[in-house]
């Protein structure tokens, strides 16, 4: 099962970390896993090109383990606001993605909210 916790500061979605392989299939073919992978790296790749703020992220190669941090999304490391939203709306897309993918593979994925 992969567990995905997202990180908030109050309302702001800023961060989040996933831990673990769904084990939906075998690697190469575990569609669960793809999803999860691609979305990621849409996250880490719009924040840093698109909206051009920086992104922390380390990638475990051994466990697969990700923590990806956006502080762009808070204002006390970001002065500008549409930078703050938008950060904050595409993790918080994510989240709310990954809910919607709850409801056909609740096997293979854990959710979370924490305060941090």
């Amino acid at each position: 099962m992969t567990k995905i916790v997202f990180y908030k500061s109050g309302d702001i979605y800023y961060g989040f970390r996933e831990i673990g392989h769904s084990g939906y299939d075998d690697a190469g073919r575990d569609i669960v896993c793809a999803a999860i992978s691609a979305m990621t790296m849409l996250v880490i790749n719009t924040v840093e090109v698109s909206i051009g703020s920086d992104v922390e992220y380390t990638i475990d190669e051994k466990t697969t383990d990700i923590e990806v941090i956006c502080k762009g999304a808070l204002p006390e490391y970001e002065s500008d606001e549409k930078k703050n939203y938008a950060i904050s709306a595409l993790i918080q897309g994510y989240f709310l993605q990954l809910n919607d993918m709850l409801e056909d593979y609740y096997d293979y994925l854990e959710v979370e909210e924490t305060q941090k």
